[in-house]
């Protein structure tokens, strides 16, 4: 049985990862960070909220005994929900990779991130340079396991105002219902990356994978999103 902790548990993709920690058979526990209440519709016993409204307390709060073996982070924010990009560095950025220290320090073997497709360092958009400085500081970590999913256009509705996403999901969900295969090449609905990110870690928890770095793009994310358990 695999003890498991998540970061970003009530977002868009983390709030179904977490349904489905819950649920699988092969998790014992789950450790979920959040600054508010959570949802337990089936009241699971499994679930133990690592709540705090400051979060740069959270890193602090990663438990440490017994050593979790999986800790997946859907954390993530936009910059006019944080206040400007400076602001959404801390949280993406910062705030994630002080929970992978933590991680890492607790005794981790397997660290799974939702970041996103065509995440690099050197990428001239400000997001997307983000998520590759976090994934390169994370590789430096040296986890037995990491993975990336790397994720296009995520499908589903979101609390917070999106126009330009708003759009584009709009238009993929018109393509959808005449070429789904054509829509999943670059949009992924939330529920299959949240599936995807749960069989990765265990994958690598049960030695179905090498050690070392995993980056899952697009097709791989819809392959293991559509598998049963």
């Amino acid at each position: 049985m695999t003890s498991a902790v998540l970061a970003g548990s009530t977002g868009l993709v983390g709030s179904h990862i977490l349904s489905h920690l819950l649920s699988h058979p092969s998790i014992s526990s789950v450790h979920a960070y959040t600054r508010r209440d959570l949802p337990n519709p089936p009241s699971s016993t499994q679930l133990h909220p690592l709540q705090s409204t400051d979060i740069s307390t959270w890193p602090s709060l990663f438990p440490s005994s017994p050593t979790p073996q999986l800790f997946i982070s859907a954390l993530g924010t936009t910059r006019a929900a944080a206040g400007g990009l400076d602001n959404q560095r801390k949280i993406d950025l910062d705030l994630n990779l002080s929970l992978a220290r933590a991680a890492k320090k607790a005794g981790c073997t397997t660290y799974v991130l939702i970041s996103s497709n065509s995440a690099s360092s050197t990428s001239m958009s400000p997001y997307l340079r983000m998520k590759g400085e976090l994934e390169d500081k994370v590789k430096e970590l040296g986890f037995k396991y990491t993975v990336f999913l790397q994720p296009g256009l995520i499908m589903g509705e979101r609390s917070e105002s999106r126009p330009a996403e708003a759009v584009a999901r709009g238009l993929a969900g018109w393509i959808r219902k005449v070429a789904p295969g054509f829509v999943e090449g670059w949009a992924q609905d939330k529920d299959t990356i949240a599936r995807a990110a749960v069989r990765a870690g265990l994958e690598c928890l049960e030695g179905k994978r090498e050690e070392g770095v995993h980056v899952i793009g697009q097709a791989e994310i819809v392959k293991l999103g559509k598998e049963e358990k």
